[in-house]
């Protein structure tokens, strides 16, 4: 019983390892720079800080839900299926600056 309890220990820490915020930049390589780096079909570009001022005004959780529910050619979730709300706004920080 005890290596039961210890091997579900394990799983568990595991599992809240793997779902833990990623870093913004490696979101951003891994789901947002196919269309954050050109700017295709009106996304705002990595690093333009102009374009992003008036986003970044609306608030980060504002944005979030925006990337949640998807926006003009964006899908619901962006391109990452395994970010969290802290992910997505470590990847927002990090195309905006």
């Amino acid at each position: 019983m005890k290596k039961l309890l210890a091997m579900t220990a394990v799983a568990a820490l595991t599992l809240s390892a793997s779902v833990s915020a990623q870093d913004g930049e490696a979101v951003y390589t891994k789901a947002c720079q196919v269309c954050h780096s050109m700017g295709v079909a009106g996304a705002p570009k990595a690093h333009d800080a102009a374009a992003w001022e008036p986003r970044i005004a609306q608030g980060l959780d504002a944005l979030v839900s925006t990337v949640k529910t998807g926006k003009g050619a964006m899908p619901p979730g962006g391109m990452c299926t395994d970010c969290s709300d802290d992910d997505y706004k470590k990847a927002i920080e990090f195309m905006s600056k």
